[in-house]
């Protein structure tokens, strides 16, 4: 049972549904519904909208017949939601890897980076500097609310760049860079291949700070690096990609990883 209040983002293997209140619609004919549902339910694959909630009653936003996948993936989704899952099963990627000609048993080995299992509930965590919604798992959440405040009182502000990521997501950033010219090579040097990034797991942030670019070496000039570097232990993060890492990506001073501590 899905109830309103709940600011959660649950995953199925086809499908997601977030609070419908975060996110704007797409469309004007779909406006209206959107405003009155409680949740929206999309394709994880593409990040289409397919349907809305409200209460129990589940409405497609497309006004034909709903394809009998679709319905099975909701009934799976609301499956979900009862919590008795953590983890989805390892997605089927293959297709993805297939697409960047990429075999994952050798980029593990050669990487030493494994698959990242998805959790199925996240928890909502504010809004990220480009004002999405900032997913993480609910421990990794609430350290990262003392831990803003906490720099906050000591005069420093961070803010979130990227939280929870999916492996299409994952993919879609991919995609795009190669549209600009990047190899495939190239990307892996900066980003996990899609089922291997941290940011799977819904406890790796991308962090920056006001007025300074988004995810750049030079994040580590600031005094919020620096103040990280002094402080994010105790909040239970640490920094995933210093300088010669021994998964080949660059130095990352911007993305850390929550591990959990006694004081987190």
């Amino acid at each position: 049972m899905l109830i309103p209040a709940e600011y959660r983002l649950i995953n199925g293997s086809w499908l997601d549904v977030v609070p419908a209140c975060l996110y704007r619609a797409r469309a004007n004919n779909h406006a209206r519904q959107l405003a009155r549902a409680d949740w929206l339910i999309r394709n994880r694959s593409s990040g289409s909208y397919i349907a809305t909630m409200q209460a129990s009653r589940v409405r497609f936003l497309n006004r034909s017949p709903a394809p009998q996948q679709w319905l099975d993936a909701v009934g799976e989704l609301l499956a979900a939601a009862d919590g008795s899952i953590i983890y989805l099963p390892l997605s089927d990627l293959a297709p993805l890897h297939a697409e960047l000609d990429l075999d994952a048993d050798a980029y593990s080995q050669q990487s030493g980076l494994s698959a990242v299992p998805e959790p199925v509930q996240l928890e909502y965590a504010g809004r990220d500097c480009f004002r999405r919604p900032l997913w993480l798992v609910y421990d990794a959440a609430k350290a990262w609310a003392r831990m803003r405040t906490a720099a906050e009182a000591d005069g420093v502000r961070i803010q979130a760049i990227s939280g929870y990521r999916s492996p299409y997501y994952q993919m879609g950033i991919f995609r795009r860079k190669i549209i600009r010219g990047m190899t495939v090579g190239d990307i892996l040097a900066v980003n996990a291949a899609p089922g291997f990034s941290e940011h799977h797991s819904g406890r790796a942030i991308d962090i920056g700070t006001p007025g300074e670019p988004a995810a750049q070496e030079c994040f580590e000039n600031t005094p919020a690096f620096s103040w990280l570097n002094r402080n994010a232990a105790r909040f239970g993060f640490r920094m995933s990609y210093p300088r010669g890492n021994a998964h080949g990506i660059s130095y990352e001073p911007w993305h850390w990883l929550w591990i959990g501590s006694n004081q987190s």
